[in-house]
């Protein structure tokens, strides 16, 4: 199995391309389910996920053609002319819980889907009952039968009132593509509003699509009969580019982060701006760098447009080497601190209690041999590795390569010591 080597202590210069978001391109790829048209997609990452979610869509029928990197970067054209099966099978989906994406547009075409309940990272129970629950909204029947969500909807879906008693992102994408053919109006009340959404819901509205309330927490989807071919270019990955900012903080360098989008940042911005980081739009994307000493801040992660949950690990490893202490309180997944034992045999100094972990800040962390958990925690072990005192070596990088395009390509191209080893033969 490969791993990452990493000498630290090399401030990062220079300028780094963000890629698409993964957490946008799943959905979209999924979306091609609900037409039997051409859906071309720009801006899509080459991810370990990727090319997991492109597996399942071909077991399903969809052709999937590339037509290189572009002015856009990657584009992929699906295309779901036949359906050849309604069965997401658990080999596949185990690997990813974004398998879950396949749920919504699959009833709303076939009338039928039979979804593996999902695997992926394990930082915490992310229970399918609210995707059940807002197609049972719409019609649907559905059963758990040997580790299989079997819905069923023989006359088609029906338009209703979803509300989600909590915000779910993946739950609110499945009932927007679900609702997009469903007979008459669907209302999605407390709907998740993160960028990865409104792209989906950009994407869809291109199809054909009737969408209102797109960024708001009340959607409201009038049913079509059937969608049309599109052409749409995935956002950038916001979270890529919040890790790259927290490099360039980490080792007290400055880099500009061509694509991201600060609005899509704010409340990381401000965060920074607490800790002493400086984020400026460019006429290209972000710049990034250090205004003076680096200050622990408080962080508690919460639904978009609060502080995100996925970037909770990397704003962990830039506390580690702050003046002072910081409290870091997560609410969103309730075992996303894996990567504290971890930190902890690099020098940090973390103490977990709950949902919430104390971290005073050490002068400098130690080069360690370290074990990735999951794909957040991973990539923040690469950065106390970019901050440290020695060689660390990143292990189980698996879990990186399934969220992170050239991660290390990205990093050294701005002066960091870090390369990938292959695993002995």
């Amino acid at each position: 199995m490969d791993s990452i080597r990493i000498k630290g202590g090399n401030p990062l210069k220079g300028k780094i391309h963000i890629s698409g978001a993964k957490n946008a391109a799943l959905p979209l790829l999924t979306a091609c389910l609900l037409t039997d048209e051409p859906l071309a997609l720009g801006n899509v990452p080459n991810l370990a996920d990727i090319v997991t979610m492109s597996r399942l869509l071909e077991q399903l029928g969809v052709d999937i053609g590339s037509d290189g990197i572009g002015p856009e970067g990657r584009v992929r054209t699906l295309k779901a002319g036949k359906l050849c099966g309604i069965v997401a099978p658990y080999d596949l989906v185990r690997k990813m819980r974004a398998s879950i994406l396949v749920l919504g547009p699959l009833l709303a075409r076939a009338g039928e889907a039979k979804v593996s309940l999902p695997g992926g990272c394990a930082i915490g129970s992310r229970p399918v009952d609210l995707h059940i629950g807002a197609l049972q909204k719409l019609g649907a029947e559905i059963n758990l039968d040997n580790g299989y969500i079997h819905a069923r909807a023989p006359q088609g879906l029906r338009g209703g009132d979803i509300t989600f008693p909590t915000v779910t992102v993946t739950g609110t994408e499945n009932a927007m593509m679900a609702a997009t053919l469903a007979k008459g109006e669907t209302k999605i009340i407390n709907a998740a509003r993160e960028p990865e959404v409104i792209d989906l819901a950009h994407c869809l509205v291109a199809m054909g699509a009737s969408i209102e309330g797109i960024g708001s927490d009340r959607i409201v989807i009038t049913g079509k009969d059937k969608l049309h071919a599109a052409r749409h270019d995935v956002v950038p990955d916001r979270i890529e580019a919040g890790t790259f900012a927290m490099a360039a903080a980490i080792t007290n360098g400055e880099v500009e982060l061509i694509g991201a989008k600060l609005e899509h940042l704010n409340s990381v911005s401000i965060i920074l701006a607490e800790a002493g980081i400086d984020m400026t739009e460019t006429s290209q994307g972000l710049r990034v760098r250090r205004m003076n000493e680096l200050n622990g801040t408080d962080v508690m992660t919460e639904p978009y447009p609060g502080f995100p949950t996925d970037l909770q690990a990397q704003m962990m490893a830039l506390m580690c080497v702050a003046n002072g202490a910081s409290m870091i309180t997560e609410t969103i997944f309730e075992n996303r601190f894996m990567h504290v034992p971890e930190l902890r045999r690099m020098g940090a100094n973390i103490t977990v209690h709950n949902s919430s972990a104390l971290v005073r800040g050490v002068p400098m962390l130690t080069g360690a041999e370290v074990m990735a958990t999951d794909l957040r925690a991973s990539v923040s072990l690469a950065l106390a590795g970019l901050a440290a005192r020695g060689e660390t070596v990143l292990n189980r990088i698996y879990h990186l390569d399934r969220g992170y395009e050239r991660l290390e390509e990205k990093l050294a191209a701005c002066g960091a010591d870090i390369e990938r080893v292959a695993a002995a033969a």
